[in-house]
């Protein structure tokens, strides 16, 4: 049972969005200035395939970040 400080949905210009939408925006950001950063380390230089790390890294912030809502 979720707590009621939880929302499900987010109201965006009277528009209901699902709040994962929300959390799929973060995740890219946040996606993205990993990659930057990765990127600029040269860590990518030692995977075996560099766009493979990086879905897998969204995938991965996502789901975390989908499980704080949806547990």
């Amino acid at each position: 049972m979720l707590p009621d400080s939880l929302p499900r949905e987010i109201a965006f210009h009277g528009v209901l969005l699902p709040s994962v939408a929300a959390l799929f925006l973060l995740a890219m950001l946040l996606g993205w200035g990993l990659d930057r950063l990765l990127a600029g380390l040269g860590l990518y230089r030692h995977a075996w395939h560099p766009s493979l790390l990086r879905i897998a890294l969204f995938a991965g912030l996502f789901a975390g970040l989908a499980l704080t809502v949806h547990p």
